[in-house]
């Protein structure tokens, strides 16, 4: 079963917060880091660090999840970064993406 996810990655320094959903966090996030898309704004503003994701079993929740965090206030999305990761830790660290291969 596939899961769906909601996320939030950032650029440390400035603290720029970019929210997304994705259906392969893993590839997403290497995508990220990779700035496979030069001219996004993640790859513009150096967002490479996840923050924070929640998991979904069905898209539309996901989605919907997603909708809801755009419409949040920036003190309500940090609050919720910093109940689950007061450091801003990159979540992702440890995860041993392979990052000589992307999901075609």
């Amino acid at each position: 079963m596939k899961h769906w996810y909601v996320y939030i990655m950032t650029n440390k320094p400035d603290r720029v917060l970019y929210i997304g959903v994705t259906n392969h966090i893993e590839e997403r996030i290497k995508e990220y880091k990779l700035k496979v898309y030069p001219k996004s704004f993640t790859a513009k503003y150096n967002c490479d660090m996840l923050v924070y994701f929640e998991e979904f079993e069905r898209g539309n929740e996901a989605e919907k999840r997603e909708r809801q965090f755009k419409k949040w206030k920036r003190a309500w999305k940090v609050e919720l970064i910093e109940d689950i990761n007061p450091s801003w830790s990159d979540l992702s660290i440890n995860w041993n993406l392979n990052y000589n291969v992307l999901r075609e």
